[in-house]
């Protein structure tokens, strides 16, 4: 069977650097209430969406201008029936260039068609991405997309 995790890519005229600083400042661009360290190495962080979402997050790789990836160590989902669908999947942001301009690609390894919050969760990640973290980037700021 076909693995399709989710995943999103956008293209920018920001430096490497401004991207992997801007992905690191997630206070910045995913909204809801975070708790804890998210730019070192081995940093652990809460996220917390109302009622609706909490997951934790241990960063297990950074490298710098090129990649930061996310183990959800524990997680509730409280719209689908697998309250923890998220938990021992991976957050992946990889940054490469393309001609002049920066590419982020977004993967959510483990959020493929298959699980029940890949529907709304797709949709949500759809919008940070492509919305907030872009604006961040571009802008310094990040937008309210919920």
């Amino acid at each position: 069977m076909e693995k399709r995790d989710y995943s999103v890519s956008i293209l920018v005229d920001q430096t490497p650097n401004e991207v992997f600083n801007s992905i690191n400042n997630v206070r910045g661009w995913w909204q809801g209430k975070i708790e804890g360290s998210t730019d070192k190495l081995n940093d652990e962080f809460t996220y917390q969406m109302v009622d609706v979402h909490f997951s934790k997050q241990k960063v297990t790789e950074l490298i710098p201008n090129k990649k930061v990836v996310w183990h959800v160590t524990d997680s509730k989902i409280n719209f689908v029936v697998d309250k923890d669908e998220w938990t021992d999947t991976e957050i992946v942001f990889d940054i490469s260039t393309e001609g002049n301009k920066t590419k982020v690609t977004f993967t959510h390894q483990g959020l493929v068609p298959a699980i029940e919050c890949y529907g709304g969760c797709s949709g949500a990640w759809g919008r940070l991405v492509q919305e907030s973290l872009y604006s961040l980037i571009t802008t310094r700021k990040g937008v309210d997309v919920f």
